[in-house]
């Protein structure tokens, strides 16, 4: 990896690393080049690198401040690659303050928001994707998340990356070649070559950018909007979808008035379904404003809910509200209160369906599963990485690049120019923002002067 830019202040910081409140155990970490003198300056000594060491933290006249465990970890073998020193005592708010006023007393200052894995980046610690994953990990609120941010973590994610980055050097090395000598022929077995390395490559990336595209779902989750009629038993959906009663539920019609909206989780996936106000014409003041408020909410879903009765099937009023909805976002029907219809009942529809009861729990499962389905989830066992949604359009704009290297086949210089934007594109995410590292590598695997 080529070197970052140096960092641009290289004092010593300080911060109280675990959440705020009372704890059974409160950390406080420094990380710089003074945190040698902190540690002396409040335990007496210097602990031994990477070894436990109990003792008292004392103020400024000695007195003991608490008592605790000491971790000091010499640099590069450190977090964030500084000398790094955790003071580990009792989690009660007054004491951890105490404890960090000691430290910036003696010189370090406190850290900014995400400073100690900012300079884990720069010092080569981690990569971009690394560092984002540590946030991915402290924010994740499902099992499925908190798995993938780890995976994530560790390198997986990276490691793809720089696979594909690997494959398009090696291809941009024989494009070169081929540029820089051009008076000689170019044997079909090069051609060959680049073409299939071209297809690898591609293949590789399109399963790379299907893999982030769940693993960015985790992360942010998907907004779906329950639409309908008045009264067709939205409110008593989102309930049960939720396993409470978040909604209130009444027979007369225009009981919701504002946009409700609760977070849910099917199969570790984070949902945010909201019940909006009866699609209809209406000249109350205040419930005209909840629909004008449903409108503009099905507008920035990923994923539309209409909720229809299976006992009338399509109405023309359902007609109508499903001509207003936007065209560009996904719908599912959902024909509710199939427990009030007999078993010779049919419904019917021209697009994709399901028929549940929101009274007695009827279809639900196959209602979870196809609302999975439909915002794009699949079932992996395992492999998903924790991405963003800044991971995700670098993917697709490298697989952009890559698409219109095919289409440049013929024109040698249009064809590097493309994989060079492909690379560009993917060394993004990795945080790896160099202008060439090509040169060094076709000085190692070639002879240039042959």
């Amino acid at each position: 990896m080529k070197a970052k830019l140096p960092l641009p202040n290289a004092d010593t910081i300080a911060a109280i690393a675990t959440a705020q409140g009372r704890g059974g155990i409160g950390v406080v970490r420094v990380s710089g080049q003074h945190s040698e003198t902190l540690a002396r300056g409040i335990l007496g000594k210097l602990p031994v690198a990477r070894h436990a060491t109990c003792g008292n933290f004392r103020d400024e006249n000695g007195d003991t401040l608490d008592q605790g465990i000491a971790l000091f970890f010499s640099a590069p073998h450190s977090y964030t690659g500084e000398d790094v020193l955790e003071l580990q005592g009792h989690g009660g708010p007054a004491v951890l303050q105490l404890l960090l006023r000691r430290c910036l007393d003696l010189g370090a200052r406190l850290a900014q928001p995400g400073e100690f894995t900012r300079r884990a980046f720069l010092n080569n610690k981690l990569d971009l994707a690394q560092a984002e994953s540590v946030a991915d990990l402290i924010d994740a609120n499902t099992a499925e998340a908190a798995r993938s941010a780890m995976r994530s973590l560790s390198g997986e994610f990276s490691a793809a990356i720089h696979g594909i980055v690997d494959e398009l050097i090696y291809l941009r090395m024989l494009v070169e070649a081929m540029l820089d000598f051009p008076e000689e022929e170019v044997d079909v077995l090069e051609m060959e070559r680049r073409d299939t390395l071209l297809d690898s490559i591609q293949l590789r990336l399109r399963h790379t950018l299907d893999t982030a595209k769940q693993g960015c779902l985790l992360r942010e989750g998907a907004h779906v909007v329950i639409a309908g009629q008045p009264n067709i038993g939205k409110s008593s959906l989102l309930n049960c979808l939720a396993g409470e009663e978040v909604a209130l539920v009444s027979d007369m019609p225009g009981t919701t008035r504002d946009v409700i909206r609760q977070a849910i989780q099917i199969r570790g996936v984070p949902l945010y379904i909201m019940d909006t106000a009866g699609l209809r014409e209406s000249e109350d003041v205040v419930e005209k404003m909840g629909i004008a408020r449903a409108r503009q909410t099905l507008h920035r879903a990923d994923l539309i809910l209409l909720l229809l009765d299976a006992s009338k099937g399509m109405t023309a009023q359902d007609e109508v509200i499903i001509a207003g909805l936007p065209m560009d976002i996904p719908r599912l029907l959902v024909f509710n209160k199939i427990d009030l219809l007999d078993d010779s009942t049919a419904v019917t529809a021209s697009t994709p369906f399901v028929r549940v009861s929101a009274k007695t729990g009827a279809g639900l499962e196959e209602l979870r599963s196809l609302l999975l389905q439909a915002v794009g989830w699949r079932n992996q066992e395992s492999g998903t990485f924790m991405a963003r949604e800044r991971h995700v359009r670098a993917l697709a704009l490298a697989q952009t690049h890559l698409i219109q290297a095919q289409a440049e086949l013929a024109s040698a210089e249009l064809f590097a120019e493309e994989l060079r934007l492909a690379q560009r594109a993917l060394n993004e995410i990795t945080g790896e923002f160099t202008s060439d590292d090509l040169l060094g590598e076709i000085f190692s695997r070639f002879c240039i002067g042959k």
